[in-house]
């Protein structure tokens, strides 16, 4: 088995290597996924920060609004995670062993995490919950911190 994943990546990276319309599909996906989820989001999240200071109608709102911008990001962070994979079989050895890489999915594996509690705060919030919407604010936060910090990481990781 480990000889048909070796053989398997090995031919992958051979493939990715040699074919620069392949590499540029490859990392336009993994750009684009970024510029259109982590882009959607950081949106949704500077103007939940903002919401959270207004009137309960305006909250409601932005509720909508969050709940409206679900499937862009989960789309975006899709083409992130497929093309990130196919970026990482392309070059095994230098990822399995970049402290900057594992940096990286630990901030990949928060951001998901963060999304689930956006969105169950989100529904706490809905319901008019106070609770909720400090726990939405917080989620906010930290999602903007956790697209920079993965963003940059990623910028990072060819130069270390």
């Amino acid at each position: 088995m480990l000889t048909f994943l070796a053989h398997l990546t090995a031919s992958w990276s051979s493939m990715y290597s040699n074919s620069a319309p392949l590499r540029t599909a490859i990392e336009f996906a993994h750009v684009g996924g970024l510029i259109a989820g982590g882009g959607t989001a950081i949106a949704a999240d500077r103007m939940t920060i903002r919401a959270a200071r207004y009137s309960p109608v305006a909250r409601q709102l932005q509720i909508h609004h969050i709940e409206n911008t679900h499937i862009v990001v989960l789309a975006g962070f899709a083409f992130v995670v497929a093309s990130g994979l196919l970026l990482f079989l392309a070059d095994v050895q230098t990822y399995l062993h970049s402290k900057v890489f594992w940096v990286k999915m630990a901030c990949v594996v928060a951001l998901s995490l963060n999304g689930a509690w956006l969105v169950i705060a989100g529904r706490r919030a809905e319901v008019g919950s106070v609770a909720g919407w400090r726990e939405l604010k917080r989620a906010a936060v930290a999602s903007l911190a956790l697209w920079f910090a993965t963003t940059l990481l990623g910028v990072a990781l060819p130069n270390v």
